[in-house]
């Protein structure tokens, strides 16, 4: 998979200049759906095969700041799937240095349109087949 390049936009930095925490779970979303698309399931297709996927939790340790104008590339890679939950791991560095800026994690469900726990394998084969050739062997 491709890793995903979000430029710091000059409206993410704070006061001090460095881009604001809330922000990385921002990328992290980015990157995902692009993860997503590049395994072939956009966000759309998966809507229109009933299959939600709320975020359940999500973590993030802050190890380099990065400020207005940097380049972040972001590796996101599958952890964990059981066919009801998906956990995704983010590397985030930055492009010109080469230094960590985060480590991060989101965990997500799969629902139908009702909220109503789904297991992927059953509605959508294919996807499931999809996620589980993603897990690091």
């Amino acid at each position: 998979m491709s890793k995903y390049i979000h430029k710091v936009h000059y409206y993410e930095t704070d006061k001090m200049g460095i881009t604001h925490h809330s922000n990385y779970i921002r990328f992290m979303e980015e990157a995902r759906t692009n993860y997503l698309c590049e395994l072939g399931y956009p966000m759309t297709r998966l809507e229109g095969e009933g299959i939600l996927s709320p975020v359940v939790s999500v973590s993030c340790e802050y190890k380099h700041p990065s400020t207005y104008a940097d380049e972040i590339e972001i590796e996101v890679v599958a952890e964990k799937y059981s066919g009801v939950k998906l956990i995704l791991s983010y590397t985030m560095r930055n492009v010109k240095t080469g230094e960590l800026v985060a480590k991060a994690s989101s965990t997500h469900c799969f629902v139908d349109k009702n909220m109503k726990p789904v297991a992927v394998k059953k509605v959508s084969p294919e996807f499931d087949r999809i996620l589980a050739d993603q897990l690091i062997k």
